[in-house]
């Protein structure tokens, strides 16, 4: 997976799921291998456009992973919604601030409310920050 061969994973992914089946009735947790394995190539499947090559992407000195990202959002998410908090989150509020945020970065918010005021724009700033 690591050089984004795909076809390779999936194969080697079939190979397991059929040997899974000559053990089942000796080992009885092998069943639940057998569900995850199948589960993870249709992951795999249904993904497959998207699975980079991970092996390239760092030789070329790209990012190959986002966790710090998700790390950062997590914390400012549960920050967020603690009741001490000046400025709280509600369970409702926090998905429809995220997507106003989103559609900011991706530049899709002035698309938004430009049908209801037409002379509606993003500053930079915004985008920036």
């Amino acid at each position: 997976m690591w050089h984004g061969k795909v076809d390779k994973a999936l194969g080697r992914l079939g190979d397991l799921d059929r040997c899974i089946d000559h053990f089942t009735d000796t080992y009885p947790r092998l069943p639940r291998l057998k569900t995850a394995v199948q589960k993870f190539r249709t992951y795999l499947e249904s993904n497959r456009a998207f699975i980079p090559d991970y092996g390239q992407r760092y030789r070329n000195g790209e990012t190959i992973s986002t966790a710090f990202v998700e790390s950062t959002v997590n914390y400012v998410i549960s920050k967020r919604f603690v009741k001490k908090q000046s400025m709280q989150w509600t369970k409702r509020g926090a998905p429809l601030l995220l997507q106003t945020r989103v559609k900011t970065l991706n530049h899709e918010l002035a698309a938004t409310f430009q049908p209801w005021y037409p002379d509606f724009h993003v500053e930079e700033a915004a985008l920036a920050a």
